[in-house]
């Protein structure tokens, strides 16, 4: 059978024995004949999944229940089940067209719509710049079209021809059938996204940052806007590095305590504008001597902390920074940069409201939580008590807005630093799985989202009850219906400041693991998403702007995925502490051309610290390994050992120095980096953290607070810190990057 356009390696046939079924990896018969399983995969929701370890599983029935429920489908009863089956069917069969429908660019494709055996259609096209397109679409029979009867009327399939000159981009199809009228999103994209010059012969490379750890003199603790323009310039300076892939940056809380995790983001679809420096606001120049001496004064209070090299204090940094920024803010703006402001915000309409609304709502009446009076469940956008905030409180609303203006000014500004200092790429932005539950985008359209289901992973080796990441997801029938908007406005925000896009867990476009409220996060299931449409977005916005996409596909990944990327010219990701079988590593020479290729990753120790064990120590001491600890680092050394033997059997390291590693970590952290240059991948990316010798890692999976994820300030292999005036005079990075260069 087929199941989500997946083809089955094997096919039942009729009366096998269940555990037969079993162990060929599909349910019997029996069970596909269900209303309840005939309900949810009609819907996109898995009935059964192959695990890491080519385990298979049955999903239970209360598990497709519950996620039906979220999606809005009551599956409660047998009665139920049948009632919203019926429902499912009788919509498609009567349904115009489908609300979304996709078009590749010099193709032609054909759309079906289900006409009334009375309707004669007609149908037009309105582009994306409101002109009409001016040739005729046809509506061709399909043939041995069946009949559907729908409460006593009758309908049939048929199908529009769309022509294979449809430019690229987001237009409006229309059909008139009878009495009938109805309007689709079509998205129009290239077929793939066009290779860079430099890439079609040949790879870039750059620079891997976490942007709040490296810190100057001028920063306020952390590191900001003014640090990542200085930090591209002189990539390219001194380095000839071609783009910097920074974490994300996404939008958080107005005040503190600010949500150290990049990957918890209020809202995907603005900038943390915490990253602002206020020094490089135009208006910070018009402010009085006094105003302007109590900004001076607010940044000489977190000078101290920039050279601290144990912790990032972000809390300490807002409580100076929105002080000073609130001061400038006061100063107004002049006409002309009032009127750039005003059309800032007539581009992000409603988006912008949403954001700054709920940062008044959250400072006015406290951190959004998960209670029954708390204001985050007791109101919505529309009620009369948020009306009545917004106009008591309009100029704080004003500020806010004001601030995420600043922030995409600020990134825009290094982005364009960047390309003018020579960087084919420049920024390389990082788009994070979801966002926070109490966030902005969840309460403004919680009719985006699923109510009632987190997202994460099933177990597998590494989480054996699985991992529950905290995130709604976002509601595979609600992007039809909408036709993508939010996530099209998302893409296309992330790069109006960036180069290329690198989207975390690439495979959640594809599917994600949903767990029902209340459940482990073992007992969820996999739902399906439209993926060639969510991948035509990313290759529209990144044609626009002669940008490229990364897609983090570590891990297990269905080769369906590898290849819908591959036709796209969406790049993906090789670690090369991850790429190994068997226990034996695969030398860089022979990965894939179309990825974008690192040593390591935030989620693991720097080179430095990974080969003196930190962590194997760190899990030891925070109790992550349990009984297991023994046989974890027996594990980390065999690891490394053959790390090693693939260095020296490649002629990357010299076998003396496997012999006698002591005191000789930089030549191993060398030979790393020759090794993964000698890659064919086309994007090669090098870690600060890596080439100063850092040896803490920046998360640590499986903690919270037990660890300090994501405030570890950027320090040497002795721990001092590293500032952004010396990064660039260490030795050892100037000997990565000629390696690199070579």
């Amino acid at each position: 059978m087929l199941l989500y356009g997946r083809s089955r390696e094997r096919r039942c046939e009729k009366g096998l024995h269940l555990g037969v079924m079993a162990e060929l990896n599909e349910e019997s018969p029996e069970r596909l004949a269900r209303p309840l399983i005939r309900l949810a995969q009609s819907l996109g929701v898995a009935t059964s999944y192959v695990g890491m370890s080519r385990d298979f599983h049955e999903i239970p029935d209360d598990v497709l229940v519950a996620v039906l429920k979220a999606l809005n489908v009551d599956a409660s009863s047998e009665e139920t089940i049948e009632v919203s089956l019926e429902h499912v069917n009788n919509q498609r069969a009567m349904r115009l067209i489908e609300p979304t429908v996709l078009h590749i660019v010099g193709e032609q494709s054909h759309v079906p719509i289900h006409l009334a055996i009375t309707e004669a259609p007609k149908v037009t096209i309105t582009l994306e710049d409101g002109t009409i397109y001016q040739h005729d679409i046809a509506v061709e029979p399909l043939p041995d079209v069946k009949v559907h009867e729908v409460n006593g009327k009758f309908f049939s399939t048929a199908q529009i021809a769309l022509p294979a000159d449809l430019p690229e981009g987001y237009h409006t199809l229309h059909i008139a059938a009878g009495q009938r009228e109805a309007d689709a999103t079509l998205i129009s994209a290239p077929q793939r996204i066009p290779l860079l010059d430099p890439l079609k012969n040949g790879s870039l490379w750059g620079w891997m940052a976490q942007l709040y750890s490296i810190r100057s003199a001028d920063s306020w603790g952390v590191g900001d806007f003014a640090d990542l323009r200085t930090l591209l310039i002189d990539s390219k300076r001194y380095t000839n590095a071609d783009f910097m892939l920074i974490n994300p940056v996404h939008a958080g809380e107005p005040v503190s305590p600010l949500t150290p995790s990049p990957y918890l983001p209020v809202s995907r679809r603005f900038i943390n504008y915490t990253y602002i420096h206020p020094e490089d606001i135009p208006e910070y120049y018009a402010l009085d001597d006094a105003a302007k001496q109590s900004v001076k004064d607010a940044h000489a209070k977190m000078e101290a902390y920039n050279a601290d090299p144990n912790l990032i204090d972000r809390d300490a940094m807002w409580l100076e920074k929105e002080k000073a920024l609130r001061t400038i803010f006061n100063t107004g703006l002049q006409s002309v940069r009032q009127q750039a402001f005003d059309d800032y915000k007539a581009r992000c309409g409603e988006d912008l409201e949403a954001y700054a609304t709920w940062c008044v709502c959250y400072a006015k009446w406290g951190k959004p939580e998960n209670t029954p009076d708390n204001w985050i469940n007791k109101y919505t956008k529309d009620s009369p008590e948020v009306k009545q905030l917004r106009e008591q409180n309009s100029d704080l609303l004003e500020f806010y807005r004001w601030l995420e203006w600043i922030a995409v000014e600020q990134m825009h500004a290094a982005q364009q630093a960047a390309r003018q200092a020579g960087m084919k790429i420049g920024i390389m932005s990082d788009m994070a799985v979801g966002v926070h539950p109490d966030g902005s985008e969840v309460w403004w359209n919680p009719e985006r989202f699923a109510n009632g289901a987190t997202v994460g992973a099933p177990p597998d080796m590494f989480n054996q009850q699985g991992q529950n990441w905290s995130q709604p997801p976002l509601s595979p029938l609600s992007l039809k219906e909408t036709g993508y908007k939010a996530y099209r406005e998302m893409v296309r925000g992330m790069f109006d400041c960036a180069g290329a896009v690198r989207i975390d867990h690439i495979l959640g476009l594809f599917r994600l693991w949903w767990i029902p409220e209340g459940q482990p996060a073992s007992n969820g299931t996999y739902v399906y998403y439209d993926h060639n449409t969510m991948l035509g977005i990313l290759a529209i916005e990144a044609d626009r702007v002669g940008g490229l996409i990364v897609g983090e596909d570590l891990g297990v990944v269905p080769s369906y995925v590898q290849q819908s990327l591959a036709d796209y010219a969406i790049f993906g990701c090789a670690v090369e502490w991850f790429e190994q079988m068997d226990g034996v590593f695969i030398p860089p020479k022979d990965w894939r051309p179309y990825a974008l290729a690192s040593v390591d990753n935030h989620d693991m120790p720097p080179a430095a610290g990974y080969l003196e064990y930190e962590h194997v120590r760190v899990r030891e001491q925070l109790g992550l390994l349990g009984e297991d600890s023994s046989a974890f680092e027996r594990s980390a050394r065999a690891e490394h050992q053959a790390m090693l033997q693939m260095l020296v059997d490649n002629g990357y390291l010299d076998v003396n120095v496997m012999k006698d590693e002591s005191g000789r970590w930089e030549e191993i952290v060398e030979a790393l980096y020759r090794a993964l240059n000698s890659s064919p991948c086309k994007l090669k990316a090098v870690s600060f953290v890596d080439a100063v010798g850092e040896r803490r890692t920046q998360n640590q999976p499986g903690t919270d607070n037990e660890y300090p994820n994501w405030r570890v300030p950027l320090a040497d292999y002795h721990g001092d810190n590293v500032p952004l005036e010396h990064l660039f005079d260490s030795d050892l990075l100037q000997r990565i990057a000629k390696i690199m260069n070579s």
